[in-house]
């Protein structure tokens, strides 16, 4: 037989979160303590779901909720995301659709919305999964950067000069991943009338809504408009600690006239892959209505987690972090010689602390950054930090 090749569509395909994990592996077979800030995963750590979630979903099993649900979800999972959105001020909502993930509606929407060759505005740095669903479809990637020297805020004019006849929608991510930014209100109107003039589709990425420090106020895209079609993902894995359940959602809101095509071609790809996991929703009720006492003392671990972070960082030269406000990640920027995937991987080798290379989540030209996610508790994140010391201390001095 002939050697298997793969499809060319794979070829572009990187997932820097996970790809640093064979390096990391290799290095805890040797036996080194191993200190793990790349993958944000709560539960791996010392936080835990609620547990009327995971008595709902064991009433469900029980129930013999175990067969296919509906396509787009169970109406009762489908009823408990629709008010929260409008609690949240969402209006004029055409569809909602409850997935495996949140990745799972990413891709969903925009498999259905581009054609080859056309592209989307992601932002530089953000999460990756956008690009690597972009190259298997043969759609580009139309970067724009974010402004590291405003808090990493959206720069509208660089956004607006970077459209072109090809570019589809804009993709914001807010809280984003990986720099913790949360965007002004102010801002996202901005990017509203840049959607409004270019007919543009906005993908609003809302999974850390509900992760916001120093009380930040918070704004979803859509409830700011009702005239242009937006895109809104959410889902239970972050703020409510469940990333394994895989369950996440794609809210469709604006013009019914604009959007049934493109939520019908939306709809035949969820139908013809049946459903999400069908016990599972069953949780998505019992989350969104019901206490919500965990949000409050992860934020109190998380607050104090980020604040080591951010500190001690920022007492060593070569690295400069701004304060995050969202989510569990800071990405600060790496004043080195050396590019910050060779330092990523050489910190992995020599103290076991793995982090994430800035380049696998886009950044301007020039520029070096790392992803650290600060869900450990304070003890190993110190140690963490104290090895990195180290590390830099060693190689820089």
């Amino acid at each position: 037989m002939h050697k298997i090749i793969p499809a060319s569509r794979v070829e572009n395909i990187r997932y820097a979160i996970r790809e640093v994990v064979g390096l990391a592996n290799k290095v805890k077979a040797t036996g080194m303590e191993m200190f793990f800030l790349n993958i944000g995963d709560p539960n791996i750590f010392d936080f835990q779901p609620p547990r009327h979630m995971i008595d709902a979903v064991y009433r469900a099993m029980l129930d013999n909720h175990n067969g296919y649900s509906p396509s787009p979800g169970t109406e009762e999972a489908r009823t408990a995301v629709r008010r929260q959105a409008e609690r949240n001020g969402i209006r004029d909502i055409r569809d909602i659709i409850i997935t495996n993930g949140a990745s799972e509606a990413i891709e969903l929407c925009l498999t259905g919305l581009l054609e080859p060759g056309e592209n989307v505005l992601l932002p530089q740095p953000g999460y990756p999964l956008y690009a690597s669903i972009l190259a298997k479809i043969n759609a580009e990637v139309n970067p724009y950067f974010l402004n590291e020297d405003d808090n990493w805020n959206l720069d509208v004019a660089d956004i607006e000069s970077r459209i072109n006849a090809r570019t589809r929608a804009i993709v914001v991510i807010n809280p984003n991943n990986p720099t913790g930014a949360v965007y002004p209100k102010e801002t996202l109107l901005e990017i509203i009338e840049l959607a409004r003039k270019y007919d543009l589709v906005v993908f609003s990425d809302e999974i850390y809504d509900k992760l916001l420090f120093d009380n930040v106020s918070y704004t979803s895209m859509a409830s700011l408009c009702d005239d242009i079609p937006v895109v809104t993902f959410n889902g239970l894995s972050k703020s409510y600690i469940v990333p394994g359940f895989r369950i996440g959602w794609a809210i469709f809101s604006g013009p019914e006239e604009l959007m049934k095509d493109y939520i019908e071609g939306v709809n035949k790809m969820a139908r013809a892959r049946l459903s999400a996991n069908h016990p599972v929703q069953y949780a998505v009720k019992a989350a969104l209505e019901g206490p919500q006492d965990h949000i409050g003392s992860m934020l109190d671990a998380l607050t104090l987690r980020r604040d080591i972070t951010v500190s001690m960082l920022n007492d060593m030269e070569e690295f400069d972090c701004k304060v995050p406000r969202g989510a569990f990640y800071a990405f600060p920027t790496l004043n080195i010689p050396d590019r910050d995937e060779d330092f990523v991987k050489d910190l992995i080798r020599e103290t076991g602390v793995v982090t994430v290379h800035g380049s696998g989540f886009g950044q301007k030209p020039g520029t070096k950054h790392l992803r650290i996610v600060f869900l450990p508790n304070e003890a190993l994140l110190e140690q963490a930090y104290d090895k990195i010391r180290k590390f830099v201390k060693k190689r820089y001095h």
